[in-house]
């Protein structure tokens, strides 16, 4: 919001200097972003005498002009007629930028070098007049820069407003803050406008048939206007914000929009059909031409203002063409309303319009300021353009909304606050902002207050506080150190795991990645899982960001296929990143998801950085199982295994390079290589390896201690057993169950060779596993060990239908 010091000085006498005013507008919540001289560049334009004037002698409209500032000699080309010598004029010189973008350079115009330019107060916008240079008076300093010669200085803050503040969307909500922290009076505009002749309602009529949409539509009617340029003083107000005047009707609604807050709307009354407006959502696929000349495809939650056959406006957003006010307009409908914020919201993001108006409806506007905007802009119009006012007014208000009054506890705000103040005190502080107060009996702890129709924003009792504590001053609520016993809090043990994991995924080579928790809606597709997968379940966002964020994520899987995505197209190849975060996971209407913490890592390309004394390796399944081994280990879990997942498990992944992750009984995760399809609907076009794990499970199946034991005394022996075992056994089965043999002196079961091919018959592979023996004892005799190794030998044979190689 862009409130000039000169436009705001109409309404609140302005004590504090500009830092000053800034500061205080920051420290009751109205942060100042930036502190402007709207003059500024008239720095570099000085005020010059003209010397000479003399034909040019290439071009019969332009003159050769010297010009002099006392200390710079400039020649000018102008094309102004009312050039002459001895003149006081205003010079650009080279490096000034005009409002309107321009920069002043030296320039060679038709064979003649021009060391600057002559302006209009148009070109300045210092006024409206273009027909000629800017004569100035002669009393003016010479060489002076302008802004100080003509003593105009006008400074603009740029207020960074929150969304809860719509009051102060207006030069009188910003001019009664500063009228509240300074003691100063507040002078609210004249909206008195009474009309003459005919009343309003026996020429035009007003139905809401959505008042849900719509809780009030007030009009005026204003006949035989002249639609021109508006007067110098209303244009100069618009300019003072960064608005561009248009023509007297379109800049007195803007104006009293920017005055007051409430947005208006101008219709050519003779091109409503019916003479009539009514306010109704719109058809689906109904179409609309909207000012900006651009065709609009409705829905039918869209508002809509009509006449007796057509839409002529999108309620709250932006008028149609079928209805602009012209140069020929003579009578015109003069709209004011109140709408529901979260329709004109959705209506504005629906069809890509934000404008002023939709800013200020989609917060909420004062309900009651209707009638107060509508008859100050009636006014000025009827005045500007020398019209005739229509007596009454039409106001259609069937959604009429009591103000609840709040009941504000005093010691509850004194604690809340850090505060030691009394009823009368916060009564007081309220007052200064225009919400009542009621006390209640001597002693009691209550106060009653009822916040005023323009404050949208208050309607509990933290509310008040919050008011009570802005008008009170930030800074001076004193700082106390909280009154806690000493000593340490526990730390969240689930916690403590996720830096732990962050920690061994970074050691291990991995960066870290933060993703959206949207995904696009059909990532469930992409990834194959069946049709009644939970993962299915995503929790549909009403009002998604984009198309590609239009479910929160079942699955960290899919963003980091993305983030992989982003990088293919850098040129990235190889690529090692992981994300902790939560995955959602819908349970039903009015029933919060269900949410739970993930690690997904993902690994693609080069198993290591390339070098001179190596050729690149390509990373495989061992390597993200290898990944996962680590971060089991460091945590000291075990036994871990890794089976084969049922198909609908882990269908992203590639039959035959997966895995599912097992320790105490329960599956923590999957691993493996991505599906083709799965690459394919990603659009990546190499292999890709990734993991998932659940955290929480990881986390239960951590050891609660670690159990020491003193470092062996005694050699360990090693005996090796090949087997001809089926080829669809997991040779972990076989590991596994050499470490259930019961077999006390087994230390460690590893497998070191997996053969299949010729000589090896069809069906069937070759697996070599070592098996390390130790005592705690004594050293083994190498007789003891090999009878071990026969039991266990034998029972692989029987157990599994294996063969020893011929």
């Amino acid at each position: 919001m862009k409130v000039s010091l000169s436009w705001l000085k109409a309404y609140v006498p302005l004590v504090d200097d500009v830092a000053q005013l800034a500061q205080k507008l920051t420290m009751v919540g109205l942060e100042v972003d930036t502190i402007e001289d709207r003059f500024e560049y008239l720095d570099t334009v000085q005020v010059a005498r003209v010397e000479v004037v003399a034909p040019h002698p290439n071009a019969d409209k332009l003159t050769c002009c010297k010009l002099s500032t006392g200390d710079i000699q400039a020649d000018v080309i102008c094309g102004a007629p009312n050039v002459a010598a001895g003149q006081l004029v205003p010079l650009a010189l080279p490096g000034t930028i005009l409002p309107d973008g321009r920069e002043i350079r030296a320039a060679t115009i038709r064979g003649v070098a021009s060391g600057g330019m002559i302006c209009s107060r148009a070109e300045l916008e210092l006024g409206s007049d273009h027909s000629g240079i800017w004569v100035l008076p002669d009393d003016l300093p010479l060489g002076a820069p302008l802004a100080a010669a003509l003593d105009l200085s006008d400074h603009v803050l740029d207020i960074d407003l929150t969304p809860n503040r719509p009051d102060c969307l207006s030069m009188v909500g910003v001019a009664r803050e500063i009228a509240a922290f300074s003691d100063q009076p507040l002078t609210l505009p004249d909206t008195g406008a009474e009309g003459d002749g005919e009343a309003i309602q026996d020429k035009t009529t007003v139905t809401i048939e959505d008042p849900d949409l719509c809780p009030r539509y007030a009009a005026r009617l204003i006949e035989n206007v002249t639609v021109g340029p508006s007067p110098e003083w209303l244009q100069e107000r618009l300019r003072s914000v960064g608005q561009r005047p248009i023509n007297n009707i379109v800049d007195i609604t803007n104006f009293v929009m920017l005055e007051m807050g409430q947005p208006l709307h101008a219709f050519d009354f003779d091109h409503l059909a019916g003479q009539r407006i009514v306010v109704r959502r719109a058809r689906p696929g109904e179409v609309f031409v909207s000012l900006d000349n651009k065709e609009r495809r409705l829905d039918g939650e869209m508002l809509m203002i009509c006449d007796g056959d057509k839409p002529v406006a999108i309620g709250g957003v932006m008028g149609g063409l079928n209805s602009e006010v012209e140069n020929t307009t003579r009578n015109i409908l003069l709209e004011s309303a109140c709408f529901n914020p979260v329709s004109i919201r959705k209506t504005a993001k629906a069809l890509g319009l934000h404008t002023e108006a939709s800013h200020r409806f989609e917060r909420g506007v004062d309900p009651d300021g209707t009638l107060a905007a509508l008859d100050r802009a009636a006014r000025l119009i009827a005045e500007l353009g020398r019209g005739q006012l229509v007596a009454g007014t039409i106001d259609a208000h069937p959604g009429a909304q009591p103000v609840s009054p709040i009941a504000l506890s005093i010691a509850a705000t004194n604690r809340l606050l850090g505060t030691d103040l009394d009823g009368s005190d916060i009564s007081r502080l309220l007052a200064a902002i225009g919400i009542e107060t009621e006390t209640g009996a001597p002693g009691e702890d209550r106060i009653t207050a009822t916040p005023p129709s323009f404050r949208v924003d208050l309607t509990q009792p933290e509310d008040i506080m919050e008011e009570v504590a802005r008008t009170w001053g930030y800074d001076r609520i004193p700082t106390r150190m909280p009154h806690i016993a000493a000593g340490s809090a526990r730390q969240n043990p689930l916690r403590q795991t996720k830096l732990y994991l962050r920690q061994l995924m970074t050691g291990q080579g991995f960066t870290e990645t933060v993703n959206y928790s949207f995904i696009r809606a059909d990532a469930a597709d992409a990834l194959q899982l069946a049709a009644d997968d939970t993962r299915r379940r995503g929790v549909k966002i009403l009002n998604p960001i984009s198309e590609d964020q239009g479910v929160m994520r079942t699955s960290l899987v899919p963003g980091l296929l993305e983030t992989l995505g982003r990088n293919l197209a850098r040129q990235v190849k190889s690529l090692k990143c992981f994300e902790i975060g939560k995955v959602f996971t819908d349970c039903g209407p009015d029933m919060q998801p269900q949410e739970e913490e993930m690690l997904a890592g993902l690994w693609t390309g080069d198993r290591t950085e390339t070098a001179w004394h190596g050729k690149p390796v390509p990373c495989d399944f061992y390597d993200i199982k290898g990944t996962v081994e680590s971060l089991t280990q460091a945590l000291r879990i075990g036994p871990v295994e890794y089976q084969a997942p049922s198909a609908d498990a882990a269908p992203y992944l590639r039959a035959g390079a997966a895995a599912a992750v097992m320790a105490d009984g329960q599956t923590i995760g999957f691993l493996g290589a991505l599906a083709p399809a799965v690459t394919t609907r990603f659009n990546l076009k190499q292999q890709v390896f990734v993991f998932e794990l659940a955290v929480a499970r990881l986390h239960a199946v951590i050891p609660a201690g670690i159990t020491a034991r003193p470092i062996p005394k005694f050699p360990s022996v090693a005996r090796d057993i090949t087997l001809i075992i089926p080829h669809v056994l997991a040779a972990e089965a076989v590991c596994q169950h050499i470490r259930n043999s019961g077999e006390a002196l087994v230390e460690n079961v590893r497998i070191f060779d997996v053969f299949e091919g010729s000589p090896i018959p069809s069906g069937k592979k070759s697996l070599s596993v070592r098996v390390t023996y130790r005592s705690s004892e004594a050293t083994l005799e190498d007789e003891a060990v090999n009878t071990i190794h026969q039991r266990i030998s034998a029972q692989l044979l029987e157990v599994f239908q294996a063969q020893l190689p011929t």
